[in-house]
């Protein structure tokens, strides 16, 4: 089965090495999910700890459940949202996240908070997705389906890449009091299904993909969804199905 992690693990093996966690880092994991990067970070600050928070306390409960079968005893968890939440101050060395902070819908908020939260010489380490259309995974799924003539165009960037452009994110780290973020471009592709079918069923399972199909008759539906089978087609190499994307991985210290 595929999930999450499974998607992003060439992802994760980049940043996980850009985090740097060091053996006495305290830690804290911003939109952690089920916790795979929690986990990761606690194996890392080996005499340290890591707290993961996240809004959704279903993944929070998964996310415990991982932690106490791998035996990890210097990880906790928080249902929490990193905007609104008063997190300790000034109790951690590094704040971390793999695509979890893109979601904010006040991010000066969210990030002042998380920066009150890192003790002074403390660091933020974050990946985010490059702009939309730097990213196959979700052009090429939306080239699949026919525009919805009847909803109301949105000015706005889509939540998951509303952290894309570097001059945004460095005038709102700015404002929230970080100080020089540095951008790394990540160019690795995500990784849907083993083979054509494994991703023509994790691809159906996105909300996103959920929403189109409910808006379409039962003739423009098995249209649509004829084309998204061929997309992953098209897409299928020998060690499975793929989609290109880009990111950006973001650095900066407590200002």
């Amino acid at each position: 089965m595929i999930d999450y992690d499974l998607e992003l693990q060439r992802h994760n093996d980049v940043l996980r090495r850009a985090y740097a966690i060091r053996t006495s880092d305290r830690a804290l994991d911003i939109g952690c999910g089920t916790g795979q990067t929690t986990r990761e970070a606690a194996q890392q600050a080996t005499t340290g700890s890591v707290l993961g928070i996240d809004r959704s306390n279903e993944m929070i409960e998964r996310a415990r459940e991982l932690t106490r079968a791998a035996g990890l005893g210097n990880v906790e968890y928080s249902c929490a949202d990193a905007e609104r939440h008063e997190l300790p101050r000034e109790s951690f060395d590094v704040a971390i996240s793999r695509f979890g902070t893109m979601f904010f819908e006040h991010p000066l908020a969210a990030f002042s908070n998380i920066r009150s939260a890192l003790h002074p010489e403390g660091r933020l380490v974050m990946m985010v997705w490059q702009p939309r259309d730097r990213n196959e995974w979700a052009t090429a799924i939306e080239s699949a389906f026919p525009p919805d003539d009847t909803r109301v165009e949105n000015p706005t960037t889509p939540p998951a890449f509303s952290l894309g452009a570097p001059d945004f994110v460095r005038r709102i780290l700015d404002a929230a009091g970080f100080a020089a973020p540095i951008f790394e471009e990540v160019h690795e592709p995500v990784f849907y299904g083993t083979d054509v079918d494994a991703a023509f069923e994790f691809v159906s399972g996105f909300s996103t993909v959920q929403e189109k199909v409910a808006r379409l008759g039962t003739r423009q539906r098995e249209q649509a969804l004829d084309r998204l089978r061929s997309v992953l087609t098209e897409h299928q190499r020998a060690d499975g199905v793929w989609l290109d994307s880009r990111a950006w991985i973001v650095t900066a210290r407590r200002g």
